[in-house]
């Protein structure tokens, strides 16, 4: 990466923004245990549903535990799952992508094909089929989003590939008697990183929602694991005591979200030759 190109990056405010909120969150994450004083399984029924208070500064939950601890926690599963399925849809996709728009005919359009069968459904229906087939559970709910993530990662990827492959140093390449596979690999994959780090980095969020909306509907994390989805479910049952049990785990969620997709959004600005400026 240039000097040029990290200097793009630091004046971008998307960039800037988006990645403070990442880190916080990452931050959270990753030290949960050391910055919260509270268990987060460890219940409380004579506290239950209390409100923000010096000791519990986001408040109890329905089982009097602390609901600060368990949104961080809960942070560690959001992350987990957005990172392992958006990592696996990326690198599927990019695969088929790859073979798609290197070798086209026949297997170019069986790939399409089946990418326009996946696309034909909405996305949270199949991922709610997916885990009502595989079952709850951490693994089950990131394979799921992994499933329905990887069709975009094919199309971007063979769009970039069919750009690609006529371009001279490809020819030569070719000219020298490069494998096909040393040829997509070393000298195609890398000039399109670009917009797969955008769309994955955009994929985070939509895989944050997505988790958050399963586990809330009963299909994703399961209690007493701490997850923001299955917290927003149970202070939905208590909005009107406790509203703070839907709105806490809810900013935790849009902040999130808007961090991700800021950050790829400036990501997208400074690597998008059409877009950066000098």
């Amino acid at each position: 990466m240039s000097f040029a190109t990290i200097k793009r990056f630091l004046r971008n405010k998307s960039v800037i923004i988006g990645g403070t909120l990442i880190l916080i969150v990452v931050f959270c994450a990753v030290f949960a245990s050391v910055i919260s004083p509270h268990d987060p399984f460890v219940m409380d029924p004579a506290n239950s549903n209390q409100p923000p208070s010096r000791e519990h500064p986001l408040g109890t939950d329905n089982l009097g535990r602390d609901l600060m601890t368990r949104l961080f926690y809960g942070a560690r599963v959001s992350l987990q799952v957005g990172l392992v399925a958006v990592g696996f849809a990326m690198t599927f996709g990019s695969a088929l992508g790859l073979i798609a728009g290197y070798y086209g005919g026949w297997l170019d359009i069986l790939i399409m094909r089946v990418v326009d069968i996946f696309l034909s459904f909405p996305v949270i229906l199949l991922a709610i089929a997916f885990v009502a087939a595989l079952g709850p559970g951490t693994f089950n709910l990131m394979l799921a989003l992994a499933m329905v993530a990887w069709t975009q990662y094919t199309r971007v990827v063979r769009s970039s590939v069919l750009a690609l492959k006529e371009e001279e140093f490809v020819l030569a390449a070719r000219t020298i008697g490069a494998s096909s596979f040393r040829i997509m690999t070393t000298y195609i994959l890398p000039n399109a990183l670009a917009p797969i780090i955008v769309l994955a980095t955009l994929g985070l969020g939509t895989a944050v929602i997505s988790e958050s909306t399963l586990s809330f509907l009963g299909l994703g994390i399961r209690p007493p694991a701490a997850s923001w989805g299955n917290t927003l479910n149970f202070g939905l049952r208590f909005i009107r005591e406790a509203p703070h049990l839907s709105t806490f785990p809810g900013i935790a969620i849009m902040l999130t979200v808007l961090g991700f997709n800021l950050l790829g959004n400036g990501i997208r600005d400074v690597t998008d030759p059409k877009l950066s400026r000098n």
